[in-house]
């Protein structure tokens, strides 16, 4: 069963292709995405990471949470499901 984790803090200069390299150190990853602000295009300075299983995303959780990437120490965790504004129309 595939678990999400939310990376919090990351260097704006990170990519999903450098998140995809470190995380695969600890399992199978099947997606990773940075979030961008859609007008300029910038890093929000967070993105998640689907890992392939439950046990390598917490082994992923265990080694990297707290570590330093170029600067700034990340905070790894398991995502939490996605929340609604209220009176955010449903899609």
């Amino acid at each position: 069963m595939n678990k999400k984790l939310f990376i919090g803090n990351l260097p704006f200069a990170t990519t999903a292709e450098n998140l995809k390299e470190l995380f695969g150190q600890h399992g199978t990853v099947v997606s990773a995405n940075v979030i961008v602000d859609r007008v300029s295009g910038r890093s929000k300075g967070f993105g998640f990471v689907e890992m392939g299983a439950v046990g390598e995303a917490q082994a992923a959780i265990d080694a990297l949470n707290g570590t330093e990437i170029d600067g700034r120490k990340v905070a790894v965790s398991e995502a939490k499901g996605e929340q609604r504004k209220p009176g955010a129309p449903s899609v």
